[in-house]
């Protein structure tokens, strides 16, 4: 899983693969909860897709750029255009499920 910040965002949300970003902060229990499952979707992900982590307090303004109100936030990117974002833990099974239904992945 990629630490996204303002200095490589540009470089891993514009190479041509899917993006998922998981919006979260260090002081934020849900997001302390949501990382495990998706570092375990990034492994599931391999190659097909970039998955990162932006931590809201080092880059506002990419929390900004989406609209970020709440975190956790995770926002899927296709052709470096955002197609859906949800706020909230949610378990494995519905991650994945919106995957495959907005990004067009298996895991």
């Amino acid at each position: 899983m990629h630490k996204i910040n303002d200095g490589n965002y540009e470089e891993l949300t514009t190479t041509g693969k899917p993006v998922v970003i998981d919006f979260g902060a260090t002081w934020c229990g849900p997001c302390k909860k949501l990382e495990p499952i998706i570092e375990e979707l990034a492994g599931e992900l391999g190659e097909q897709a970039i998955v990162g982590k932006v931590d809201v307090g080092e880059s506002p303004a990419i929390a900004q750029k989406f609209g970020v109100m709440g975190v956790p936030t995770v926002v899927f990117l296709k052709d470096g255009q955002p197609v859906h974002q949800f706020t909230g833990l949610q378990s494995k099974e519905k991650i994945g499920a919106l995957i495959n239904e907005h990004l067009g992945l298996e895991v």
